[in-house]
């Protein structure tokens, strides 16, 4: 094997099923009225998937991908506006649900 099989990715991404998971979400809390706008960030240690209720505003949400977490509390996170980590874990439906339950009392 070549150096470039063993160096580590330039970026971390998040992959199709992961942001399958993501977007359906996302869907259900734009048509609740919840959300409005998302954006993506690949970086080099972390990707990151915020969510807006406006565009211009600071995100509401940051859901976290951070590869070299997977051993300790885990790879994914949400993250609330005001910086505080909501959820945290490996399993990225888990960590999700914290954001469902803000879903049902929407619908309430």
């Amino acid at each position: 094997m070549g150096v470039a099989a063993t160096r580590a990715p330039d970026q971390v991404a998040f992959h199709r099923t992961e942001l399958s998971v993501i977007l359906s979400l996302y869907g259900r809390m734009v048509a609740a009225g919840e959300w409005r706008d998302y954006g993506i960030s690949c970086l080099r240690d972390v990707a990151v998937f915020s969510v807006f209720r406006r565009t211009a505003e600071m995100p509401m949400y940051r859901i976290e991908k951070r590869p070299r977490l997977r051993g300790k509390q885990g790879q994914y996170a949400v993250i609330g506006l005001n910086g505080q980590i909501l959820k945290r874990g490996n399993d990225l439906k888990t960590v999700l649900r914290v954001l469902e339950r803000k879903l049902i009392r929407a619908v309430d």
